[in-house]
């Protein structure tokens, strides 16, 4: 099935996907199960469990399932925004692509750069956290083990698409396992009730008590959302997804569903079984699993989550470098830069993007951990933002007869993203929002200073060639 996508005033005509003397095209070779692996492996949610959550329940303890819960049911509305856009646009940019196509080229750049920041950051995050899971069996620091990840799924990253979905297809279902565990040690050693995830309280490193209000749920709003943020890499995949307008819904909606139940069960587990408030508030989960059970079962806990990061990595890579390739076709650089970004391999793997991830990757997991996640938090929630936006011009035109999965209470729910994910940035971190503003102002000097002058053969927006008329 195909359609004629109409650009807006702003917005050139899409260029061909494929033509003589063209880069070749990724191959499409993914099914809706081999795509919901790989986007369920990139939420990665034994790694959100046990190296992001950690995080939240420092500083949340009670309350962070609450906190996991509310963003889940924004990434519900977020998810339906890119399912709509997603079938509409079905390029490798992902969101730069949707958002550059329907709301102008600016504001698909914007896009670009939170997505650019959110991609290089994320894997080396993950990444950090396999040093706490190996300690039962090595002591290594954790800048050391996180770039040893990086490099590793660097290189998985350079090899067949369908390989690499059956290996982080093994790989999801040791997450899933170590999930499990922790889920039926921490309900069948409950010392609170249920209503315990109603109140929030942290433990004062005491023995005793602190009160937590929803200011600091709100505050702590940009980590809930990246807990479950991998379900867009739907729509990195779309290129290389069967039928992409039928599956790209399909994969969106079924990750975000499996990633909030292997998440949020386990959760509320922890709240309910943790010794006492001071155990919960340290966020150890490793230990929490090792008083419970013993020994030998905290190690292969451990394990499975060191495994879990790995696959986080290896699928991260893949995802972040169809970005990089994206807008090297999409000429989004100096013309050098733009025939490496799309130089594929005989794996038809877009090699040099891989290495431009993984390596800075590798860098980057020598950088203080907290930082990363509030940039991170920012980033994500300024790229969802602008998401929205995109979605309330996705029925105008020719793009409201195109065929496309189409979202329920559209304009409604765009419009009540835009208002609450507005308030949400108000209330994050102050570095984290320096940090992210400085680099989107240093992006917004390059548009305008070289991509706006070339608009004529700079950051053209590509889509397939099968997925036009």
């Amino acid at each position: 099935m195909t359609d004629t996508l109409d650009p807006s005033p702003t917005v050139p005509a899409v260029a061909p996907g494929t033509k003589a003397g063209a880069p070749k095209q990724l191959a499409r070779s993914l099914g809706v199960v081999g795509g919901t692996l790989l986007t369920l492996s990139c939420v990665t949610p034994a790694s959100s469990l046990f190296v992001i959550v950690p995080e939240l329940f420092s500083s949340l303890g009670t309350y962070t399932a609450m906190a996991i819960a509310i963003g889940s049911l924004l990434c519900v509305a977020v998810a339906f925004c890119y399912s709509e856009l997603g079938t509409l646009i079905p390029s490798a940019g992902g969101e730069y692509a949707m958002v550059g196509t329907l709301a102008g080229r600016f504001t698909g750049w914007l896009v670009f750069i939170q997505s650019l920041i959110v991609v290089m950051i994320v894997p080396s995050l993950i990444a950090i956290g396999t040093a706490d899971y190996l300690a039962p069996i090595v002591d290594i620091p954790p800048g050391i083990a996180g770039a040893a990840v990086m490099i590793a799924a660097t290189v998985a990253g350079l090899l067949d698409l369908r390989a690499n979905a059956w290996i982080t297809g093994v790989f999801l279902v040791l997450e899933v396992i170590a999930c499990a565990v922790v889920s039926f040690l921490g309900f069948a050693h409950s010392e609170r009730g249920v209503s315990s995830l109603l109140h929030g309280a942290v433990g004062d490193g005491s023995g005793g008590s602190g009160t937590v209000g929803l200011a600091a749920v709100l505050a702590a709003m940009g980590t809930a959302l990246f807990v479950t943020q991998g379900f867009s890499t739907a729509i990195y995949l779309s290129e290389e997804l069967e039928n992409p307008r039928r599956n790209v819904a399909r994969t969106v909606l079924w990750t975000l569903g499996l990633s909030v139940v292997i998440i949020l069960v386990p959760v509320a587990a922890v709240t309910m079984g943790a010794p006492d408030l001071d155990s919960l508030t340290a966020g150890n989960i490793s230990e929490l699993v090792t008083g419970w059970s013993g020994t030998a079962l905290g190690t292969f806990v451990s394990l499975c989550i060191a495994l879990a990061i790995i696959n986080a990595g290896i699928v991260m890579v893949i995802q972040n470098s169809r970005v990089l390739y994206a807008s090297g076709r999409d000429k989004a650089w100096p013309e050098p830069a733009n025939r490496a970004f799309g130089t594929l391999n005989r794996f038809s793997a877009p090699w040099i993007s891989t290495l431009a991830v993984g390596i800075p990757g590798a860098v980057l997991c020598f950088v203080p951990q907290d930082l990363l996640t509030n940039i991170t938090g920012v980033a994500v929630a300024a790229l969802y933002l602008l998401v929205a936006v995109a979605a309330l011009f996705s029925r105008r035109g020719r793009h409201g007869d195109a065929p496309a999965w189409r979202q329920p209470l559209w304009p409604v729910l765009p419009i009540a993203l835009i208002v609450v994910l507005g308030y949400v940035l108000t209330q994050l971190d102050h570095a984290a929002l320096a940090w992210t503003g400085g680099i989107t102002v240093v992006a917004s000097l390059y548009w305008v200073l070289y991509l706006r002058p070339r608009q004529n053969t700079r950051w053209v927006i590509t889509l397939p060639e099968d997925q036009q008329v």
